[in-house]
């Protein structure tokens, strides 16, 4: 092939991602347009037989017996296991479970038995929260990782071990803070939770934030802190900022700062974590 040739495939190829064309369905290109349509000829007038026995033939097996609790209908408010919950329903329905819980008990419960999140199939356990419920300072990451999930405890890894350093940096422990995440249940492989599983555990970390009700709210990492601070700029440009938090009673005082996850990966950046929780700690008095 000549240069020019080998130019030109790159281009187009390059016009193709531009376009969001990212897969070929084919070696060969088609023109549909061409194609002549295809009609089908009517059925010989004798062929109604030899089509109800093919029919017949390949018609599923059905099984059935006088009595069976499966020839009965379903009972009332049952849904079948095949049919998809979407995700606003279960969001709805996340809703409607945590507005009801009056104590975190009771929260902790709640997600116990929620099944709106198809997460809690695949984690091994439920992660709520650890550390004192009456503290004035609250942290609050985005999902449970390996350990996390094997302990049933927020922030026990090596981003946890981390997290417990740079508490004490500032004369602070476990008990003297209030730990959780968005998402109560790791997802498969340590994958970032997508929008709808976010979305669906939401209402019920907004519940647990007022009924811990801090003086303080630091959201560790960027989708942390734009899941419940609904601001779309990234954490770098917000960390460090004081931002109002509205539980609907009152505005508790809100933060964003790096991951320790990030911090493990990037240790230049701790300089900067390490500001945003000086600022923690003179905002405690």
């Amino acid at each position: 092939m000549t240069p020019d040739r080998i130019k030109a495939a790159r281009d187009l190829i390059a016009f193709h991602l531009e376009a969001g064309v990212d897969i070929a369905v084919g070696d060969e290109p088609v023109d549909r347009f061409a194609e002549p349509a295809v009609e089908r000829p009517p059925p010989a007038a004798n062929s109604a037989p030899r089509e109800a026995a093919r029919r017949e033939r390949h018609a599923p097996a059905t099984f059935s017996r006088p009595g069976a609790a499966a020839d009965l209908p379903p009972a009332a408010g049952s849904q079948s296991a095949a049919t998809p919950v979407s995700a606003e329903a279960a969001a709805m329905a996340a809703r409607q479970a945590a507005h009801s819980a009056a104590t975190l008990d009771d929260l902790r419960q709640m997600l116990t038995g929620f099944e709106g999140c198809a997460l809690r199939n695949t984690a091994t356990r439920l992660v709520f929260a650890d550390g004192n419920p009456a503290a004035k300072l609250m942290f609050v990451g985005e999902a449970p990782g390996y350990e996390e999930d094997k302990q049933g405890l927020p922030f026990v890894g090596r981003s946890g071990q981390l997290l417990d350093k740079m508490l004490a940096a500032i004369g602070l422990d476990r008990t003297q803070v209030y730990i959780t995440n968005i998402v109560p249940w790791r997802p498969p492989g340590n994958r970032t939770p997508t929008p709808q599983e976010s979305q669906i555990c939401l209402p019920f970390i907004r519940r647990q934030i007022e009924l811990v009700d801090p003086d303080l709210l630091i959201c560790l990492g960027g989708p942390s802190m734009q899941t419940l601070l609904e601001v779309k700029d990234g954490i770098m440009k917000m960390r460090g900022k004081w931002m109002p938090y509205a539980t609907g009673t009152r505005d508790i005082r809100a933060m964003a700062t790096l991951h320790p996850a990030y911090l493990l990966r990037n240790p230049l950046a701790k300089r900067l974590a390490w500001r945003d929780f000086l600022a923690i700690r003179k905002a405690l008095g």
